[in-house]
């Protein structure tokens, strides 16, 4: 006995320091698939825990995680309709988040709607994922999304860290877009697609983005508590390097998801600036992320 349970507690200790990359929470939304058709789409309940099985036990790498180091994500799927049994119209949105350094903070690093989350899938349908072949839209979704989330991560703990990932997922979308009748795989379009997004996340005149989270999380973030002087001009190093590259590429997808993700907590770390920083970043972020120049104008309001 003594033996068993001896056996049983190395077992427990290798699966843990063998754990999968990713904690990805998943919820499906199918109210407004059931309001708009009467239709028993009751198969769509299993759907959740096939895709949380899909992102959560597969391996996406060759690097060891403890269980308090896998990524913290979230898909939240959003079925709008069905065109016909198993074929559904759906948008997601994708969150990735990270732990700050020294604090119990969790930083969102990337915050990104799919508005083409499109894929057919039955009780009946296999949901397994070749690598160097289309099968399906959904599998290829997934697969797609979880190297995004392990590119976005592995950015901002080294520099240009998720090269690797980014590869796999253009991959996975060359494939697709010689399989998928999904128009969000191709280059035409609208320009927050996913195609765009894997674009921009490779694209070269990007880099400096890609190079500025690493700076902005590792020595701006990680380090606010000791020096948050020090992470105040990382904050504003990265945002002079946002408007150069906008300059260049106006409307990137990549940088609009970042200011998706970011703009409260841009405002939170600049708040407690100096009145010509705060002056700065007001004039920074007006221009970067205009829509929210009303939250930002308080950087400057009197009194601060």
């Amino acid at each position: 006995m003594k033996l068993l349970k001896t056996l049983l507690l190395v077992g427990v200790l290798v699966n843990s320091a063998r754990a999968q990359e990713l904690n990805c929470t998943v919820t499906i939304n199918s109210d407004q698939l059931f309001a708009a058709q009467k239709t028993d789409f009751s198969y769509v309940n299993q759907l959740q825990g096939i895709i949380s099985e899909f992102m959560n036990a597969r391996r996406w790498t060759n690097d060891q995680f403890a269980p308090n180091e896998r990524i913290n994500c979230s898909m939240n799927i959003n079925l709008v309709k069905s065109l016909a049994q198993g074929v559904f119209e759906a948008t997601a949105q994708i969150t990735v988040t990270r732990p700050v350094y020294g604090t119990s903070y969790e930083t969102t690093i990337f915050n990104y709607v799919d508005r083409a989350f499109n894929f057919v899938y039955l009780p009946t349908t296999p949901v397994f994922f070749r690598e160097n072949q289309f099968s399906d839209d959904l599998t290829s979704l997934l697969a797609f999304y979880a190297n995004v989330i392990l590119a976005v991560d592995y950015d901002t703990f080294s520099r240009q860290g998720g090269n690797l990932f980014i590869q796999r997922a253009y991959a996975i979308t060359n494939l697709a877009q010689q399989g998928s009748p999904n128009a969000a795989w191709q280059t035409g379009g609208d320009r927050r697609n996913r195609y765009w997004l894997i674009e921009n996340l490779q694209n070269q005149q990007l880099l400096p983005f890609r190079d500025g989270l690493y700076t902005y999380h590792r020595l701006g973030l990680d380090t606010f508590a000791a020096n948050p002087v020090q992470a105040r001009k990382q904050t504003l190093d990265l945002l002079g390097t946002i408007r150069t590259i906008g300059l260049q590429l106006p409307n990137s997808v990549l940088i609009n998801s970042f200011f998706d993700a970011k703009s409260q907590e841009l405002f939170n770390i600049l708040y407690e600036g100096t009145p010509a920083e705060r002056q700065r970043s007001f004039e920074l972020l007006s221009y970067l992320d205009p829509s929210k120049t009303e939250v930002y104008r308080k950087l400057v309001a009197s009194g601060q």
